[in-house]
């Protein structure tokens, strides 16, 4: 006589026992031809139906780097309180060492550091929720200098997403980083033509196939280098090569002062941007462009700005003194 109580039974227990045999061989044949992860995402895909976005994996330190690949980069990137960087302080920063050839190939990864460090003032609320770093976790922390200084100082190029933020705020941080050739991953590389949709790390991460974990330093400059690596189809060279190739290049900056009120739309129609002299530099119009179009530019100007031979000021930069403050 079945009891009350067998109802509760689990409902495997309550099954007939040929019921059980059958069921137990369906699972033992389920789990003998169930694919592995790469097999089903590659499945998924082939049905034209699906994008699989795979976890960025980092690279693995190499003590020992190829030979064949001479010069030193480094990946940085920086969490700040803010956007000021002669008001506002690092609380994390990033560090990737990579090895590159002169062509602009990527070698191998020799080291890395990452560090928290705790600023004179609390981390505002908006940076916690943008980072996810919290006055808890830098608290009592400082960035080991000494570390840092063993993978810069060697470095033939700099590199981050957007140096014109990251440099200000790591030459007031630190001396090791002011005479050093920086490049940046955002301006010097043409995201668009490479068939990209925006030039914002988690654009480019996500359109290469991948997804990470975001807006923590390390881990962003595994995510650059990574995309920096990939030659997409139908394209000639890597985002690197294109990268390293420009930061070897000159260009100008051309501060167009004492133009004609009038004439602001015009300037900012061509690409101009305005300082207020708040940030060192002139207090004008300005815009930058590379060498060999200085003579174009000038003339522009002299001819449909200024209307006389204007002389306007002009600065020469290569990769040692573009992104600085001013």
């Amino acid at each position: 006589m079945t009891s009350q109580l067998d109802f509760f039974a689990p409902a495997a227990a309550r099954l007939p026992k040929a019921e059980k045999e059958r069921k137990a061989a369906g699972r033992e044949t389920t789990q003998k031809t169930v694919p592995d992860d790469e097999a089903l995402a590659g499945y998924l895909e082939s049905t034209g139906n699906y994008r699989i976005l795979r976890r960025l994996q980092p690279r693995a330190v190499i003590e020992r780097p190829r030979p064949g690949f001479p010069r030193r980069g480094v990946i940085l990137d920086t969490e700040t309180t803010g956007l000021d960087h002669r008001t506002d302080e690092i609380i994390e920063i990033g560090v990737i060492a990579f090895t590159f050839d002169d062509q602009g190939m990527i070698g191998d990864v020799t080291g890395i550091y990452g560090g928290l460090r705790q600023p004179g003032v609390a981390i505002p609320e908006e940076i916690t929720r943008l980072t996810g770093i919290t006055d808890d976790m830098v608290a009592g922390q400082t960035i080991d200098i000494d570390r840092l200084t063993s993978l810069v100082t060697d470095a033939d190029l700099i590199i981050a997403h957007n140096a014109g933020f990251d440099r200000p705020f790591c030459e007031t941080f630190s001396p090791i980083f002011r005479d050093k050739a920086w490049a940046c991953s955002v301006k010097e590389i043409d995201w668009r033509a490479r068939g990209f949709e925006g030039n914002k790390l988690g654009y480019l991460i996500g359109q290469s196939g991948y997804f990470h974990d975001g807006h923590r330093a390390v881990d962003d400059c595994f995510a650059l280098l990574e995309v920096l690596e990939q030659e997409r189809p139908g394209q000639t060279g890597t985002p690197f090569a294109e990268l390293h190739e420009a930061s070897r290049l000159s260009r100008v900056r051309i501060y167009a002062e004492n133009s004609p009120f009038e004439m602001k739309d015009h300037l900012k129609k061509r690409g101009y941007r305005w300082s207020d002299g708040s940030d060192g530099r002139p207090k004008s119009w300005w815009v930058e462009l590379p060498e060999e179009r200085l003579e174009e530019e000038l003339h522009f100007l002299r001819t449909e700005i200024y209307r006389w031979d204007a002389d306007p000021t002009v600065k020469y930069l290569t990769a040692f003194d573009r992104f600085k403050a001013g």
